[in-house]
C-alpha cells in the first residue's frame, strides 16, 4: 500500500467509527416485528415517477441520453453506485450500468477491456458524476469503465475507490473473459485502466464490500446456488496484488425453502470459512466446488454493505433476493469476531406488500436498513423499503416507472439519498426529513 493510500484507509477507518452510534446491533424481531410507517404514508407523485412521504422530494440529477462531457450520452441499464467525498468537496457518484453486449454504449468507445466480435468495445462499465456538494448540480459526468458486461452491484472501499462486479456467466463472450471485479478510483477523470482482480474469482459477481478493520472483502454471488465469500489479501488496501479468495460454512444451506427451515431470525449462528482453489477458472464451478467443501447455499447473494457497530466491531448486512420460505427475500447480518463470525438471519419477508425481492442496500446514519427492490412482477410495485433496527420494514418509495430500483446510497453528509431507476437510467437524489 502507498502511503497516501495507507493515510486514506486510516482515515476512512476512523469515518467508518463515527457510525458505531447508529444502533444497528438491536436483536430483531424477524418476520413478525410490526409492521412501522416511520415517515407516513405515502403520497402520489403528480409527475407519475416516484412516490414519497410527505415532507419529501425529487430530482432527477441524470438520465439516459443526456450529454456527457466525453462526448458520449448517458448509457441505459443503471445499476449499483457508490458515493464519495472528494478532496475538494465535491461529490461523486460512480454508476454502474449492467449492459449486455447487445446494448448500445452511449456513443463509440475508444478502449476497455474486452471487444465483440466486431472488433468494438464491449457496452458494459461505469459513468462518474461529479455533483456540486451545495446544490447537487451535476458539474461533470463522464465514462470511467468500458469494455465490461453486466455491471450489476459493487460497494466502495475505505481508499476511496468503487468496486463494480460482473454478473457475467461465464460463456457471454469467450476473450478475455469475464465474470471479474475492477476497481474504479471515484477521483480518477477518464477512463480507468481495466485491470481485472482476478484473485477475487471468477463467478456471477453481483456485490462486494471492504471491512475497514480488517481491510477483507466480502462477496456476494446472483445464484440460486450461491456462497458468500471472502477475499483476504496479501497488502490490505491494495487488491491488485492478490490474496486469498474463501467461501462461508457452519451451515449447509440458508434458503428456508422447501419446509427446510435451518435459520430463524435473531439467533446467531456460529460460522467459519474454507479457502477455495483454481479461483480464475473458465468453468462456472467455483460455488460448486465450494458446495463440495462445506460452503453454505445462499438464495441470490445481492447487495452487501459494512461498517463498525456499537461496539466497534465489523457488520456486514446483505440481501438474498429470492431466499426465504416464502420466497420473498432474507437479508443477512454476518459479525466477524476474534473469537469466531457469526452470521445472523436478521430479516425474512412473510408478506411481498411489506417487502419484496430486496436487492441494492445501504444503511442510514440512524442505523435503518434502506433496500432497494427488484421485481418484475405486476402485482406488486418497486419499493425503497427501510427496515427498522428491530426488524420491521416500511416503505420509503414507491417507483411506478415499470423497472427496478437500485444503488441506493447516502450523500456525505446523510441529507441526500441518491437512487438509479435501472430503465430508462434515471439517477434521483432524495432529500427530506430522514431519522435522525
Amino acid at each position: 500500500m502507498t502511503d497516501i493510500n495507507r493515510r486514506r484507509f486510516l482515515a476512512a477507518t476512523s469515518a467508518f467509527a463515527g457510525l458505531a452510534a447508529s444502533g444497528c446491533t438491536t436483536t430483531p424481531s424477524g418476520p413478525a416485528a410490526p409492521r412501522a410507517l416511520v415517515y407516513g404514508q405515502l403520497a402520489k407523485d403528480p409527475k407519475g415517477v416516484l412516490d414519497l412521504p410527505q415532507g419529501f422530494s425529487y430530482r432527477v440529477i441524470s438520465k439516459l441520453g443526456d450529454a456527457m462531457d466525453d462526448g458520449g450520452t448517458v448509457p441505459d441499464r443503471a445499476d449499483g453506485m457508490g458515493c464519495f467525498q472528494l478532496a475538494n468537496g465535491q461529490i461523486a457518484l460512480v454508476r454502474n450500468h449492467e449492459l449486455k453486449p447487445e446494448n448500445e454504449a452511449g456513443g463509440p468507445l475508444t478502449s476497455g477491456f474486452g471487444r465483440r466480435k466486431d472488433g468494438t468495445v464491449l457496452p458494459g462499465g461505469t459513468t462518474t458524476l461529479v455533483l456540486n456538494p451545495e446544490t447537487l448540480a451535476v458539474e461533470k459526468q463522464y465514462r470511467s469503465l468500458a469494455g465490461t458486461i453486466r455491471n450489476c452491484a459493487g460497494g466502495t472501499t475505505p481508499w476511496g475507490s468503487w468496486l463494480t462486479c460482473e454478473e457475467a456467466k461465464l460463456d457471454d463472450v469467450t476473450e478475455p473473459g469475464h465474470g471479474w471485479v475492477f476497481e474504479v478510483p471515484a477521483a480518477h477523470e477518464g477512463l480507468v485502466d481495466p485491470v481485472p482482480l482476478k484473485a477475487m474469482g471468477r463467478f456471477n459477481h453481483e456485490a462486494a464490500v471492504i471491512d475497514p478493520v480488517s481491510g477483507y472483502a466480502y462477496l456476494t454471488e446472483d445464484r440460486d446456488d450461491g456462497l458468500i465469500y471472502r477475499f483476504i489479501p496479501d497488502e490490505p488496501g491494495n487488491l491488485a496484488a492478490g490474496g486469498r479468495l474463501q467461501a462461508l460454512t457452519g451451515i449447509a444451506d440458508t434458503r428456508n425453502w422447501k419446509g427446510r427451515i435451518t435459520m430463524k431470525p435473531g439467533e446467531p449462528i456460529p460460522v467459519g470459512w474454507v479457502d477455495l482453489d483454481d479461483v480464475e477458472a473458465p468453468r462456472d464451478d467455483l460455488r460448486l466446488r465450494g458446495a463440495a467443501k462445506g460452503a453454505a447455499l445462499f438464495a441470490r447473494g445481492e447487495g452487501i454493505h459494512m461498517g463498525p457497530d456499537v461496539a466497534g466491531r465489523s457488520e456486514a448486512y446483505f440481501c438474498c433476493t429470492s431466499g426465504g420460505a416464502a420466497g420473498y427475500g432474507q437479508v443477512f447480518r454476518l459479525i466477524p469476531g476474534a473469537d469466531g463470525d457469526m452470521l445472523e438471519l436478521f430479516y425474512e419477508s412473510t408478506d411481498r406488500h411489506d417487502f419484496f425481492y430486496g436487492d441494492n442496500l445501504t444503511v442510514s446514519d440512524s442505523g435503518h436498513l434502506i433496500v432497494c427492490e427488484d421485481s418484475y412482477d405486476d402485482v406488486v410495485d418497486n419499493h425503497i423499503r427501510g427496515i427498522t433496527p428491530e426488524g420491521a420494514a416500511y416503505p420509503i418509495a414507491r417507483l411506478t416507472m415499470q423497472t427496478e430500483l437500485a444503488g441506493a446510497c447516502f450523500s456525505p453528509d446523510g441529507k441526500t439519498l441518491f437512487v438509479n431507476a435501472f430503465s430508462p437510467t434515471r439517477t434521483f437524489a432524495i432529500t427530506g426529513p430522514w431519522v435522525a
